[in-house]
């Protein structure tokens, strides 16, 4: 397994980046930058580039509405050519609250744009001259602009013509798609003892599908990691961000997290959670949070039990485990769970 970290979008990205530079030495494999409606993720990538030296940066996620597909294209050949061939391009829906509230654009058909995108993506990378008739029209027919657009192929040549591409999906279409075309998937609050439940039939489907050329499918998950006999307390920490996806992330009807947690058997905690942190009230939704949910989905305990965590992980088809340590020296941290999946 590789070992991978998400920089969040809130902070400081300077002082984030000088700490991927200390986890980098000590053994860390790949860095995901977030973006939601915060700092962009690209800016930081780049700056991630001129500040490392072998750990892949990707982006986690970069939204398909916001961006031209030639766009994405552009973004993963230059932070492929400042990098050295370190790029990775984290692609998502996102949600209607952001794409449209932010963006001012319809979050409109996901799937079938997804799918597009990553084929105009991937087609840009070699090289080819970029035509495409689907929900993205290229160049615009009569009757839109001006008439003048015609097809075009990327100015410079990219360092790689493959650029990996990861789709963050949850729902049993998009995961069915991303196991099909993508080169890896970004779940989010993933347990690995309920993965096979909830999405094993879709990641067959697509499989079953899945170009010999692309090789398995890569699958990024983890979460906080605390190591010691007396730390179970340290999974509160994690409340929060459960609470804010389960109850905050969307709005009733249209939350892909709580409809996870549904489909994890939570169904009644789901419905509770969301109630409350929507009405206000989060410390109330952070303590119906269940504790197993968050043992699960994390890696804290005494050492022989985050090992444990680990081969779980492994077990369900992780490639990078993610990791966010919550301890006094996070590199060392990393240092000793690169000894522990190598």
């Amino acid at each position: 397994m590789k070992l991978s970290h998400f920089l969040m979008y809130d902070g400081n990205p300077r002082t984030a980046a000088d700490a991927v530079v200390t986890y980098e030495k000590a053994g860390l494999d790949t860095v995901w930058v977030a973006e939601a409606y915060g700092f962009d993720s690209p800016t930081l990538m780049g700056y991630l580039a001129a500040k490392t030296e072998t750990v892949e940066i990707g982006s986690a996620i970069l939204n398909i509405y916001s961006r031209t597909p030639a766009l994405l294209a552009q973004t993963a050949a230059g932070l492929d050519n400042v990098s050295g061939g370190r790029a990775m391009i984290g692609l998502g829906a996102s949600g209607p609250q952001v794409i449209e509230g932010w963006h001012g654009l319809p979050y409109d058909k996901p799937l079938g744009r997804t799918r597009e995108i990553v084929d105009i993506v991937r087609r840009a990378m070699r090289r080819e001259v970029l035509t495409n008739d689907g929900i993205i029209k290229l160049p615009l027919p009569e009757g839109q602009g001006t008439g003048l657009g015609k097809p075009l192929k990327m100015l410079t040549k990219p360092e790689r013509d493959n650029v990996p591409i990861w789709i963050a999906a949850l729902g049993q279409k998009n995961v069915q798609a991303t196991a099909e075309y993508a080169d890896g998937w970004l779940p989010h609050l993933y347990a690995p003892e309920l993965a096979g439940k909830v999405w094993g039939d879709a990641i067959a489907k697509g499989t079953a599908k899945r170009p010999a050329e692309l090789g398995p499918l890569q699958i990024t998950a983890g979460g906080m990691v605390a190591i010691g006999e007396d730390v179970k307390e340290m999974l509160d920490f994690t409340r929060p961000l459960f609470a804010l996806y389960i109850g905050g992330m969307g709005a009733k009807g249209k939350n892909f997290y709580n409809t996870l947690a549904c489909e994890y058997g939570y169904e009644k905690e789901a419905a509770e959670i969301q109630d409350l942190y929507l009405s206000g009230k989060k410390k109330e939704a952070e303590a119906v949070v269940p504790l197993e949910l968050l043992e699960m989905c994390n890696l804290v305990g005494p050492e022989s039990y985050v090992k444990e965590r680990i081969a779980a992980f492994a077990e369900s088809g992780v490639t990078h485990l993610n990791v966010h340590p919550a301890t006094e020296d996070p590199a060392a941290t990393i240092s000793q769970l690169k000894e522990w999946t190598s």
